[in-house]
């Protein structure tokens, strides 16, 4: 426990709330501020993608003793399903025998950790717009408009929690030696549906990750309990296969019929939900330093946005959390310390995944449907099966342990450049499994 001061977190998302237990737990007032409603008493839907948990956010919730009751509101996913045009359908293993990431709806999980916090004894301030946020002081700037009148509400110590586009970070923002960059995919996203059977079965395989690859485009499908998909068509804005060339219901239509023919029985709203629900935006943001002395601090998508192919933004900011905790237990009251720590060991960290969740959008739309680059991982896969201490497969390093995002990245560049030589070898596709290229592998190993 350190000693109890005030804190406010400007964002009641999912890292906003977790954080808000965490701290609670440590023995602080914790109160929560959020623009919009309370997630709970609304629909939330029609911009979502679904979450994928894995080991670096169940950490966060297991530590304190939250991760079973999260785990009955999510399903298990070992693989991906990868559906091809006149082609049968395919399956990709995650990991390892019994290693899975989880499927989670978001407003499910949001709705959830809210509850939790609350019942923690965290306090929720509910359609409370933050404009600004006194640095020096830690005070908050409240009010129904951006002109004013505000209320200064007062605290010891202010998180911004408060997303991509937060306000608690646009107020750092006017600081010297503040860094600061935000670069948008020419690639956006819609969410589609795929609703259970009349007896509330699942439509496709509930435990497999659906990928639909075209090369410029994709669709991906996540379960749902309700026996659901949630559906993200992932398109660029403009071009011929874009969003802005699909304009009516005939376009529309046969644009799916051409792509994506498989998806034309389990698919009965797309019109519907096409036009209904909105084009989303991706963005990538990047900034330095994310804290202002033992005041200010930012956290989860406020200080690292990232796009969602690797899975991992919600993971990357429950991760974000776990280390400032680590930090609080080693220098108790020391918050600048704590501070200054926190953002040295997670800033090179949410860089790297920011890198390879942008390399990951790649691999999904098109490497996935590669034969080449399926024999690859096939390679690695019997390798590291053979020799577990000497390789594991990227995916498996940043999604089933808990190294650091920048010693993956760095790792996954090495053993790229010894797969690259691997699959120049001679009659590669007749000899993947034999000693001489296991041989090789270790060579290569060894020389780099």
């Amino acid at each position: 426990m350190q000693t109890s001061i005030k804190i406010a977190v400007v964002g009641s998302g999912l890292v906003g709330s977790l954080l808000a237990i965490y701290l609670k737990r440590a023995g602080h007032t914790v109160h929560v501020y959020d623009r919009s409603p309370d997630i709970r008493k609304i629909n939330f839907s029609g911009r979502s993608i679904n979450l994928a948990m894995s080991n670096r956010g169940w950490r966060a919730l297991d530590d304190l003793g939250l991760g079973d009751a999260i785990r009955e509101i999510a399903i298990p996913m070992d693989k991906r399903a990868i559906h091809l045009v006149d082609e049968p359908l395919s399956y990709q293993p995650y990991g390892k025998e019994g290693e899975c990431i989880y499927s989670i709806s978001r407003g499910v999980l949001n709705r959830q950790m809210v509850t939790l916090a609350e019942a923690e004894g965290v306090e929720f301030f509910f359609e409370s717009r933050v404009w600004d946020v006194t640095m020096a002081d830690a005070t908050l700037h409240t009010g129904e408009t951006e002109k004013g009148p505000w209320d200064d509400l007062k605290y010891d110590m202010v998180f911004g929690a408060d997303g991509a586009f937060s306000r608690i970070r646009h107020r750092m923002q006017r600081q010297n030696m503040f860094n600061y960059s935000q670069e948008f995919l020419n690639t956006g996203y819609k969410e589609l549906n795929i609703p259970a059977n009349p007896d509330g079965t699942h439509k496709l395989d509930k435990n497999s990750f659906h990928i639909w690859p075209r090369h410029d485009f994709m669709l991906i499908a996540m379960p749902n309990l309700d026996g659901s998909f949630t559906c993200t068509l992932f398109m660029p804005f403009e071009g011929e296969n874009s969003f802005e060339s699909l304009k009516d219901k005939e376009t529309l239509e046969a644009f799916f019929a051409k792509h994506f023919p498989s998806t034309i029985e389990v698919i009965p709203n797309l019109v519907e939900d096409f036009f209904k629900n909105p084009t989303s935006t991706l963005v990538t943001m990047k900034c330095y330093p994310w804290t202002f002395e033992d005041k200010v601090a930012l956290i989860g998508d406020a200080a690292h946005a990232i796009v969602p192919f690797y899975g991992h933004g919600m993971n990357a900011g429950f991760e974000d959390i776990t280390i400032l905790s680590q930090l609080m237990e080693q220098y108790g009251d020391d918050w600048k310390t704590i501070f200054q720590e926190y953002q040295k060991s997670r800033k090179p960290n949410a860089d790297a995944i920011a890198e390879l969740s942008y390399r990951n959008f790649m691999e999904m739309r098109s490497k996935t449907a590669d034969a080449k680059f399926l024999l690859q991982k096939k390679i690695e896969k019997h390798f590291s099966e053979n020799h577990p201490d000497k390789w594991l497969p990227l995916y498996s390093r940043v999604t089933f342990s808990f190294r650091p995002y920048a010693e993956a990245l760095a790792i996954g560049d090495h053993q790229k450049a010894i797969m690259d030589e691997v699959m120049l070898m001679p009659d590669i596709e007749s000899k993947w499994d034999t000693p001489e290229v296991e041989a090789r592998i270790l060579e290569l190993l060894t020389a780099k």
